[in-house]
């Protein structure tokens, strides 16, 4: 009696942990065929040996090293969000049903997937993350020191520029409540205040000098609210944004349109959905926020729509709808090569 040949993997579903890894494949009709525990030193040797096919894991720490591992060795790789994969994970929970529902994901029709990326995206995206990092840490000590001058009854202006050249007169003025010990104490934040600033600059010069060698980021510069910092973090996030069908679609992905709770064929929005990268999305709003304020309305294009929509919304929401628009208009120039944006106002016959 003959035995029936074992299916080939049509799926591979990894649970990615931080020394052990579960691996299920399944066949072309969803059933699992193969369950495996690796740990990280064999898991390339096992899809190494493995026949060519798909592979998907959960978007989280190490997803995206090793998905370009596995594309160098010849896999369709497929990198969930882990809220898509949560509606498949089947009664009670281990790495082995987490695996199997990566994998039962992997093959909707309809499933959205992670763009995998590049080093160097990751590189810069780590300049951000370390540079947003300083900023909060420098806000800390402000807030910090200016707590601590209260305490002796001196009040110190809000904002940065305004502490900076306030704080020294403090720390020189003998005439003030301040004792020897906390004077002491305030210098030597101070000091830890001054390398934070200097630490600053130096990424925001390393940002800078790498948003003028890239092209991209050069285009995108030309766009109102987008400076290098924006430009270098959409091309960190979005890549060249093919992995959006429309450029409103890069606007949904970073939380900038509203939430819907319809039904009943009744419409019903709610606030933005901050869904994405919430620091590009901070970034592109503080943009917009300062093109609400400073932007020549004559001589640009964006300027008639924003006095209409400035007579029936609040500021806010004006502020919201502008970065939103300037994601969209990036959205386009990413995905055409060699556009920039044009400033100047449409011509009328």
């Amino acid at each position: 009696m003959l035995r029936n040949k074992p299916q080939p993997a049509a799926v591979f579903g990894i649970d990615i942990g931080k020394n052990v890894f579960h691996v299920v494949a399944t066949d072309a009709g969803g059933r699992v065929i193969q369950k495996v525990k690796l740990r990280r030193d064999t898991l390339l040797q096992f899809f190494d040996a493995a026949q060519r096919t798909a592979v998907a894991m959960e978007a989280c720490p190490g997803s995206q090293w090793l998905a370009r591992k596995l594309q160098q060795l010849g896999h369709v790789v497929r990198v969930i969000p882990a809220q898509f994969v949560k509606p498949y994970v089947k009664s009670n929970k281990n790495d082995i049903i987490d695996a199997e529902a990566i994998a039962e994901a992997a093959t909707r029709p309809a499933m959205r997937f992670v763009e995998i990326k590049l080093e160097a995206q990751v590189d810069i995206q780590a300049l951000h993350r370390i540079r947003d990092q300083k900023v909060a840490l420098r806000t800390q000590l402000v807030c910090q020191m200016r707590a601590f001058c209260l305490e002796y009854g001196i009040a110190i202006h809000q904002g940065i520029g305004k502490f900076k050249a306030d704080f020294p007169r403090v720390l020189t003025d003998e005439g003030n409540d301040l004792t020897p010990m906390m004077r002491r104490t305030l210098r030597r934040l101070f000091e830890d205040f001054g390398h934070v600033e200097h630490r600053i600059a130096e990424i925001t010069r390393e940002i800078e000098a790498l948003a003028a060698s890239d092209e991209r980021a050069r285009r995108l510069m030309t766009v109102p609210g987008i400076g290098p910092l924006v430009a270098t973090a959409f091309v960190a996030s979005a890549g060249n944004a093919s992995q959006f069908r429309r450029a409103k679609d890069l606007a949904a992905w970073l939380g900038l349109v509203p939430r819907e709770h319809s039904t009943g064929g009744k419409t019903t929005l709610l606030g933005i959905s901050k869904r994405g990268n919430h620091y590009l999305r901070r970034l592109l709003i503080h943009g917009a926020r300062s093109c609400v304020m400073h932007l020549n309305r004559t001589s640009d294009r964006l300027g008639s729509w924003l006095t209409g929509l400035e007579k029936r919304m609040h500021a806010n929401k004006v502020t919201v709808a502008l970065a939103a628009k300037i994601a969209r208009v990036a959205g386009v120039i990413l995905t055409r090569p060699g556009s920039t944006y044009e400033r100047r106002l449409p011509a009328f016959p």
